[in-house]
C-alpha cells in the first residue's frame, strides 16, 4: 500500500516534470523561429519566409491579411488572431484544430508585433505542432500502465519470495502438528543454510529435547515416587490385615507401632515429594539474612548423632535465604554424613571470595567419582544392600540441590581433606553480594 502511494506520487511528478520539459523545449524552438521571421521581415521585404526548424511560418497584418508565410503556410489562413497587450510585443498561445477527419491537431504558436514593418504594424508568429506525449493523456495513461505493470510485478515477486520464505515454516508447523506427549523423540529438519529459519528450528528442537527431558524426568520421578510409597503402604496394609485375621497372634500394641513406623515413612516421603514439587515450582521463599555459623551450630545441637560431630565455624558469614529450607538443606546433609561416617563428622562454615562455604565430611567410604552427580538424582541409592530404613528414600541430597539452587548457589560432592570418606561443599552468595 504505502509504495502504491510513493509510486503514484511518482508518476504524477514525473509527468508533470516531462510536460513542463517538453513544453520549454518546444516554446524555445518556436521562439528562435518566430525571432528570426521577425528579423527577416524587417531586413527583407519579401512574402517568402525561409524555414529551418520550424515549418509553419506567416506575416499576418491587423486586419487578418498574411503578407508573407513559409512555404507551407502559403495561401492558408492566419495561424492565430491574438495580439499582445499594450505595452507588451509578444504573445504566446496554443491552438487547436480539427481535420476534415475529425482529427483533432494542437499547436505552440509564438508571436512578435513588429510596427515598423514595411507592411505596417503586423504579427510575425510561427507555430509547432505539440509534441506527442503533450497531446491528449498519452504520458499518463503511458504512466499510469507503467505504474500498475510494476506494481503487478512487485506483488507477484513479493508473493514468490514471502511463499519461499515461509515454505519451511509451513513445514515446521505441520511436523509440531503431530507431536503428542506421547512421542516427544522427534525433531524439526534444519536447512543447510545460515537463515533466521534455520535458527528458529534449532531453538524448537532445542526446546524439544528440553521438554522430552523433562517429560522423561517426570515419568520416572512418578514410577518412583508411586514404588515409594507403594512399599510402606503394603507393609502397613499386611500388618493391618494379619492382625486382624489373628487378633490374639500379635501384640496390639506392638502391631500399632509397627503400622505408627509406616505411617511416620509415608508422611516423610510425602512432605519430601510436597517440598520437591514446590521447589520445581519456582515459587519464591521468604528471605532474610542468615549467619550459617549461628544455623550450623543449632543444626548440630538439635539434631541427635551417633559419631562425633567436629565443627570449624567462622561467625558473621550473613547469607539471605529462608530459613527453614536452608535448615532443611543442613539437616539432609547432616543425616547423609551421619549414616556414611566410621567415626566422625566434620562441619566448615567459612568464606572463599564472594561465596559462603559450608562444608560436611565423613570418614566413611567415600563416594566413587563417576557417581557424584548420580547421588544427586530422585530415589537414588548408592548403597543396594542398606535397608530402607536406614538408607532412606534417597529424596535428601536433590532435596538438598534443589534447596540450593533455589538460593543462587551449588552444592557437590567431592573428597574429603584425608582422602578418607565424601565431602559435601555447599556455595551462597554472600548477602551483600547476592543477586
Amino acid at each position: 500500500m504505502i509504495f502504491a502511494v510513493v509510486l503514484g506520487i511518482g508518476s504524477i511528478g514525473t509527468a508533470l516534470g516531462v510536460r513542463a520539459v517538453l513544453q520549454q523545449q518546444t516554446m524555445r524552438m518556436v521562439s528562435q523561429a518566430v525571432r528570426q521571421a521577425y528579423e527577416l521581415n524587417r531586413r527583407v521585404h519579401s512574402d517568402v519566409l525561409p524555414t529551418q526548424q520550424v515549418s509553419r511560418l506567416q506575416i499576418v497584418t491587423r486586419d487578418g491579411r498574411v503578407v508573407a508565410a513559409s512555404p507551407m503556410m502559403k495561401g492558408r489562413p492566419p495561424i492565430s488572431n491574438v495580439w499582445p497587450a499594450e505595452g507588451d510585443n509578444r504573445v504566446e498561445t496554443r491552438s487547436c484544430t480539427v481535420t476534415p477527419q475529425g482529427e483533432r491537431s494542437c499547436f505552440v504558436v509564438v508571436g512578435l508585433q513588429d510596427s515598423a514593418s514595411s507592411f505596417g504594424d503586423v504579427m510575425a508568429y510561427a507555430a509547432e505542432p505539440e509534441p506527442p506525449l503533450l497531446a491528449g493523456r498519452s504520458l499518463e495513461a503511458g504512466l499510469t500502465g507503467f505504474s500498475l505493470a510494476l506494481l503487478a510485478l512487485l506483488g507477484w515477486g513479493t508473493w514468490r519470495v514471502v511463499g519461499r520464505t515461509l515454505e519451511p515454516v509451513e513445514r515446521i508447523r505441520r511436523e509440531m502438528s503431530e507431536i503428542t506427549a506421547s512421542d516427544l523423540s522427534r525433531r524439526m529438519p534444519v536447512c543447510d543454510d545460515e537463515t533466521e529459519v534455520a535458527d528458529l528450528t534449532q531453538t524448537i528442537n532445542a526446546t524439544l529435547e528440553r521438554l522430552e527431558r523433562a517429560v522423561e524426568h517426570q515419568r520416572r520421578f512418578a514410577a518412583d515416587a508411586s514404588h515409594e510409597l507403594r512399599t510402606p503402604l503394603t507393609g502397613l496394609r499386611t500388618k493391618l490385615e494379619l492382625a486382624l485375621a489373628a487378633p490374639d497372634a500379635e501384640d496390639p500394641a506392638k502391631t500399632i507401632r509397627s503400622a505408627l513406623d509406616d505411617t511416620e515413612r509415608l508422611q516423610v516421603i510425602v512432605n519430601d515429594l510436597l517440598l520437591l514439587a514446590r521447589l520445581d515450582s519456582g515459587v519464591s521463599a521468604d528471605s532474610e539474612p542468615i549467619d550459617l555459623a549461628e544455623l550450623v551450630a543449632g543444626e548440630v545441637r538439635r539434631r541427635p548423632s551417633r559419631h562425633e560431630v567436629l565443627t570449624h565455624l567462622t561467625p558473621d558469614v550473613v547469607v539471605r535465604g529462608d530459613r527453614f529450607q536452608l535448615s532443611r538443606l543442613l539437616t539432609n546433609l547432616l543425616a547423609n554424613a551421619d549414616r556414611h561416617a566410621a567415626k566422625e563428622v566434620a562441619v566448615r562454615v567459612g568464606r572463599e571470595g564472594n561465596d559462603a562455604v559450608v562444608e560436611i565430611a565423613d570418614d566413611g567410604h567415600g563416594i566413587p567419582p563417576e557417581e557424584r552427580e548420580r547421588i544427586f538424582q530422585r530415589f537414588t541409592r548408592l548403597d543396594t544392600a542398606r535397608s530402607r530404613d536406614a538408607g532412606g528414600a534417597g529424596l535428601g541430597l536433590p532435596i538438598a540441590r534443589d534447596i540450593a539452587s533455589a538460593h543462587r548457589g551449588i552444592l557437590y560432592a567431592t573428597d574429603s581433606a584425608n582422602g578418607n570418606g565424601a565431602k559435601l561443599v555447599l556455595r551462597l552468595p554472600l548477602a551483600g553480594l547476592s543477586v
